[in-house]
């Protein structure tokens, strides 16, 4: 990646730092397509080494992953990624929200199976747990990677494109046949906390029409109402309803957040998705970073430095 330090100046404050986690964080849970259960520990990491997935399950082959964009190899349902060993970890979009969300650029994730616990469908178990340990600053300026012209992939009828921004913002659109989900628009700017009131909360979606089939093909075999909102026609058969009245489009866009998270930085750009998923969030990046002139690395705008209301970092 070509790297471009932007000077401090007017609306940018010096001395931004990379954050890891304070603690380790143990967590448990269901796999959504695998069904097994799941030990996984998010744990501190230095500067610059970015987020890391650890199969400690694997003994006889290259166990490390890096979530970066060129690591995906499958997108069907959700976003996996794989090492040349064939070692795979999917289902990571709801982490690498969280993990956004909350400002961490340096992570190891040490799993014994390769599915991420879905905990309840959203990044919301992620996110508290990060606050609970709370974050550390590293001795290393926070890097962002800025837009510097229109990327799109896709169509006008499923598609994304990616264009110049000061800060990081998605314009969602989704359109389903279900009177339920129907046509939705979520058009939001990820700054000052946005993140966490807004997205975090919102839970995966599935219609109980295609539970069959998805379990035949050996997906979905962990999903339950504990952690996907089902749709049966024109009902939710969630007990507690919807945390959000378009708490569908809101998912997508915290997809998104995941799935864009990917680029190794926080991105400096906007979002613009109609009918969108984790294919054509991978393959806006996969476009991206194949033409040089479309982006830089950029020191950490103010402006820009806020996906969340963090908790204070402590050194």
């Amino acid at each position: 990646m070509a790297t471009r330090t932007q000077s401090p100046g007017i609306g940018y404050r010096s001395g931004l730092r990379q954050k890891t986690l304070k603690q380790p964080i143990p967590c448990r849970g269901v796999g959504l397509h695998s069904g097994a259960v799941v030990s996984m520990v998010l744990r501190p990491a230095a500067a610059d080494r970015g987020i890391r997935f650890l199969r400690t399950d694997v003994t006889d082959r290259d166990p490390w992953i890096t979530a970066r964009y060129d690591q995906v190899v499958d997108t069907q349902l959700c976003t996996v990624i794989g090492n040349s060993d064939g070692v795979r970890v999917g289902t990571i979009e709801h982490l690498m929200a969280a993990l956004a969300g909350c400002e961490i650029d340096n992570a190891i994730i040490e799993i014994d199976a390769p599915e991420v616990p879905v905990m309840d469908g959203s990044s919301e178990p992620f996110v508290f747990l990060i606050d609970c340990v709370g974050t550390v600053e590293l001795d290393a300026p926070r890097r962002a990677i800025e837009v510097r012209k229109p990327i799109t992939v896709g169509d006008a009828a499923r598609g994304l494109t990616l264009a110049p921004a000061d800060a990081f913002s998605v314009d969602f659109e989704i359109d389903f046949a279900s009177p339920v989900v129907s046509h939705s628009t979520l058009d939001v700017r990820l700054v000052n906390g946005t993140f966490r009131r807004e997205i975090a909360k919102a839970r995966t979606f599935g219609f109980l029409k295609d539970a069959e089939r998805l379990r035949a093909m050996g997906l979905a075999l962990g999903g339950s109402l504990d952690n996907t909102v089902v749709v049966d026609g024109d009902r939710v058969l969630n007990e507690e309803g919807l945390r959000f009245d378009d708490e569908f489009v809101r998912h997508k866009v915290l997809d998104c957040v995941g799935d864009l998270y990917l680029a190794g930085a926080p991105i400096l750009g906007r979002v613009t998705a109609t009918r969108s998923g984790h294919h054509t969030n991978n393959e806006v990046l996969r476009a991206l970073f194949a033409d040089p002139t479309a982006y830089a690395v950029v020191e950490m705008p103010e402006t820009a430095y806020a996906y969340a209301e963090a908790l204070p970092a402590t050194a």
